[in-house]
């Protein structure tokens, strides 16, 4: 049973010009009314999500001391390992129930943003982990370029209006492991309800139930996709931008059931992200008598900030 709309990015980048319409209505009006799609016909093939996997598992598979080797004091968790329970969803105290890595932005050496960014973190033990974690990263990168191409047409806006937002924009590629749960946990989930920071997520690995997301009237439903598909939401970067006509919509990672406790799950999201100098000011066109402006001017690295903190990864 698919709960979310699926839409197909072939539609978008055909030369059919009703193909390519008819692709961002469909998005437009799912983004309108729950925040979430299930994407086909996206640029990630069947071997490098298999090698992707692979890779993962062996990273979390290692011991817990080689694992704590990788994770870097001082950059709020942007690069490399972050140990179990370390994050928490903003309001609560409980850390969630997941180990995770992250994989930054690659920039050039004369990038203005190289200094903004923390190196990758290259794993010793495992020559090809960063390798295609790269090649993962940058054609979810490129997904994502099209969605939002899509979605600036919707929006009135030009097609190209955020390319060179998130062109060395600061989007990270997070490979999770929730490990096999060994007590009953308390008060603690997967992945406690939250939105997602950023413009968009592009997240792999919701296949089987685990994933759920909030409709408006509040209540959950199951987001399960397709083996080829990814489920592509909309984060509070882009409803602030967008003065809450695309909607961002609050999700969580539910414990399985008992008998499935033994099991490990893996989900490896795209946060999508602008350079941090955009500005997130409510766009004008989204503004009107019946929708007055909501929010705040703020830039995406001054709203990063603040959210990073909410989470516990930095200090104020």
């Amino acid at each position: 049973m698919q709960n979310i709309p699926s839409v197909d990015l072939r539609d978008f980048l055909s030369d059919d010009p009703k193909r390519k319409q008819k692709f961002v209505n469909e998005i437009g009006k799912a983004y309108e009314d729950i925040g979430f799609v299930a994407l086909k016909g996206h640029f990630l093939d069947d071997r490098l999500v298999d090698e992707l996997y692979g890779e993962v598992r062996n990273f979390f598979s290692l011991p817990l001391e080689i694992k704590e080797k990788y994770e870097i004091p001082g950059i709020g968790g942007q690069r490399g390992y972050v140990s179990f329970g370390k994050e928490h969803a903003k309001g609560r105290k409980e850390g969630d129930l997941k180990e995770f890595w992250h994989f930054g932005q690659y920039v050039g050496e004369n990038s203005k943003y190289k200094s903004e960014y923390p190196d990758n973190v290259e794993v010793a033990e495992l020559p090809n982990f960063n390798r295609v974690g790269k090649e993962a990263y940058q054609m979810l990168e490129k997904t994502g370029v099209y969605v939002l191409r899509a979605l600036a047409l919707f929006l009135g806006l030009d097609e190209y209006y955020f390319d060179n937002y998130v062109k060395e924009g600061n989007s990270i590629l997070r490979p999770i492991h929730y490990p096999p749960i060994t007590s009953e946990p308390e008060n603690a989930v997967r992945a406690a309800a939250h939105g997602d920071i950023n413009l968009i997520t592009l997240l792999m690995g919701a296949q089987g139930r685990g994933l759920q997301v909030q409709n408006h009237n509040g209540e959950w439903i199951d987001a399960i996709a397709e083996p080829d598909e990814l489920v592509i939401n909309v984060g509070d970067m882009l409803s602030r931008h967008t003065n809450n006509r695309l909607k961002s919509t609050i999700h969580q990672v539910v414990n399985p059931p008992r008998e499935l406790w033994g099991t490990s799950r893996y989900s490896i999201p795209f946060f999508m992200h602008p350079v941090s100098d955009m500005p997130l000011n409510c766009l004008e066109n989204c503004i009107d008598e019946d929708h007055p402006k909501l929010y705040e001017d703020i830039t995406a690295g001054e709203f990063l900030h603040e959210r990073l903190v909410d989470l516990g990864l930095i200090k104020k």
